[in-house]
């Protein structure tokens, strides 16, 4: 008689990595039908149901998929946003964050569903340059309610504290998208001056934002292709947040480019990935860049890439730490001319 083999494998993480698709479904449907905005006070399924005029028992199902990823709580059959789901995900906040997965997921799906394809023979296609402006400008509308969440505050607070921040006149936002972060650093100065540089149909998405906070006397937008267009000069500050990766097999060219339109002594300041353990973490990056490396753009960053280039360059001191964001942890690396 053969026995059966002596093995007690866990297959839970592998559970749920096949279950991702079905996560990734829940909360786009609950996003296409605005379901957490009728959740903002406990209801029960069929109170959602006959708000928004879908079926009661597979809303049930829906809202209960839901709270088993922990997005909303149920008690005695009624539905509420958790905290966070209110802040995220609730189409009035001003942190809300529906457009930005249903975009993320439009440019993603036709890549990853063609992967067994890609990884047997490559792309059936020519690299894709990750769509056009019009992505982009809506890219940038949905990326400001992630900036405004939080990220930029927290981003502003740590330059005001760079050494001698008080007496900078003016910054660059190099590939700002909708300019929060230029708007919250020189909020946290009495006089400096912003420029936003982005694709013309971003910076009108900026524009807009500048408005918002009435700060059309102090920020500024200016519309290129910093690659290959001239950025500005005589700047005390340049802040680029996850956007040196378009310029990653010609790095040191482009902080050449960035050094030269700096002060002497002014600052350049990037926040941007870099990938650890063989290019295999941290985890949320490397799968977010999935759709990248499917469409033949490996634009991933390697740990201390960007610092390595600065000190290259020439810049006299690099400092870099790791900061705390709410998708993943990234680099941020201070360089001073």
């Amino acid at each position: 008689m053969q026995k059966l083999p002596d093995l007690d494998i866990r297959m839970d993480t592998l559970y749920d990595i096949i279950n991702g698709r079905t996560k990734t479904k829940l909360l786009l449907t609950a996003i296409e039908l605005n379901i957490f905005d009728y959740l903002a006070t406990p209801q029960s399924s069929q109170s959602v149901a006959a708000q928004i005029g879908t079926h009661p028992m597979y809303t049930r199902f829906l809202l209960d998929g839901l709270t088993a990823l922990k997005l909303l709580d149920k008690k005695d059959g009624c539905y509420h946003n958790r905290p966070d789901t209110q802040a995220a995900l609730h189409s009035q906040s001003p942190a809300y964050q529906g457009q930005m997965f249903s975009i993320m997921d439009k440019m993603s799906a036709g890549v990853l569903a063609d992967m067994g394809h890609t990884v047997r023979f490559g792309p059936r296609d020519a690299p894709s340059d990750l769509g056009g402006e019009a992505i982009w400008e809506a890219y940038a509308r949905s990326m400001a309610n992630y900036e405004r969440g939080g990220t930029a505050q927290k981003m502003a607070a740590r330059v005001a504290q760079i050494d001698g921040f008080e007496s900078f006149e003016k910054m660059l936002d190099l590939g700002g998208g909708p300019g929060l972060h230029c708007i919250a650093i020189v909020a946290e100065h009495p006089s400096m001056r912003g420029v936003v540089f982005d694709q013309p149909a971003v910076t009108k998405v900026a524009e807009e934002f500048i408005t918002e906070y009435e700060m059309a006397d102090r920020v500024t937008t200016m519309a290129g292709d910093y690659l290959n267009d001239p950025i500005g000069e005589d700047y005390d500050l340049i802040w680029a947040s996850a956007t040196l990766n378009f310029a990653r097999f010609d790095l040191e060219t482009m902080i050449k480019k960035i050094y030269r339109a700096l002060k002497p002594g002014g600052v350049f300041v990037s926040l941007a990935d870099g990938a650890t353990h063989e290019r295999t973490r941290p985890e949320a990056f490397v799968l977010s860049c999935m759709s990248w490396m499917f469409s033949g753009q490996d634009l991933m960053f390697n740990s201390g890439e960007i610092a390595d280039a600065m000190r290259n360059v020439g810049f006299s001191a690099v400092d870099s730490t790791i900061v705390e964001t709410s998708m993943m942890p990234l680099e941020l690396d201070i360089a001073k001319k």
